[in-house]
């Protein structure tokens, strides 16, 4: 491990007395092995959809299963969440590194939003149903809750469907009802809500990030899938413009034929009038008083 600097006095700032991420374990020695799919396309999903208009994209940083350190008392005390985002920190470390983890005391600043996918061995932790233990490490909920103060927690159960969503106030959790299916959060200028679709050819109720009106934030391949459609409708447009612009043509066209055609009609029977005129002459008759 690296050898940090002796402490001083006045106090150095725990950004240089106390371990970086180089210093501490990325791996998770809790749990050992991936997670399951998923839990990796769900969270997956998260992160490509987490873009709040209201800031700017360098200025975001969200992560998987990246261990969480959050005690300056107890450095190598880590949370591991499925999904969490933070605002107001560049995407790489010091601006120049990607993260190996995510230290609070390095950072300065806490996660606005978490997300737990639920599984049978860890539905009450994250429901906040269990009581840690003296000397051990606190649980999930207290350090949301009561350590990081993370404003928005969300937990998404992949068994029944259910999202649970609790909202930091006065200090502690409370219960936030969906509306229409979608938790706003008007501080990111989005709402998180359930979605029936497909995401790489699985099609079931998702988890996904939306405008605040409930528009769905689009996935890179579905961006690619609209733009394509619109290159598609736009050759459409093209040819069917084509095809009315030939029409026209050929209308005009026709509309020219008839016209010469009626001017040879009414020449033809002027010539026959002037024929039969004259022949009427020839034999002294006066076709004015014939008529």
């Amino acid at each position: 491990m690296t050898r940090l600097p002796p402490q001083t006095d006045p106090p150095l700032s725990p950004r240089l007395t106390l371990p970086t991420m180089y210093d501490l374990p990325s791996e998770n020695a809790e749990e050992p092995g991936l997670p399951d799919t998923f839990h990796l396309d769900q969270s997956q999903l998260l992160d490509i959809t987490f873009s709040p208009p209201n800031w700017d994209i360098d200025r975001l940083f969200c992560a998987i299963d990246l261990n969480l350190y959050y005690d300056v008392n107890h450095p190598n005390w880590y949370k591991r969440p499925d999904w969490f985002g933070v605002v107001g920190v560049p995407q790489l470390y010091e601006g120049r590194d990607m993260r190996l983890s995510y230290v609070i005391w390095q950072e300065q600043v806490s996660p606005f939003v978490v997300v737990e996918l639920l599984s049978p061995g860890t539905e009450e932790e994250d429901l906040g149903q269990t009581v840690s233990k003296r000397g051990n490490p606190p649980t999930k909920w207290q350090v949301y809750e009561r350590i990081l103060r993370v404003p928005y927690y969300i937990v998404f159960s992949r068994y029944t469907d259910r999202v649970q969503a609790f909202r930091l106030t006065g200090g502690h959790y409370e219960s936030t009802e969906l509306t229409e299916g979608r938790l706003p959060i008007p501080e990111l200028e989005l709402s998180l809500g359930l979605w029936r679709g497909s995401y790489k050819n699985i099609d079931r109720l998702w988890l996904r990030w939306m405008t605040l009106d409930g528009e769905l934030i689009p996935t890179g391949s579905e961006r690619a899938a609209a733009a394509e459609q619109l290159t598609i409708l736009a050759q459409q447009r093209t040819i069917l413009a084509e095809q009315q612009s030939a029409e026209a043509q050929q209308r005009t066209i026709l509309a020219e034929q008839q016209s010469a055609e009626a001017q040879q009609r009414a020449t033809a029977s002027e010539e026959r009038a002037e024929r039969l005129a004259a022949k009427l002459r020839e034999l002294g008759l006066d076709p004015e008083q014939l008529a």
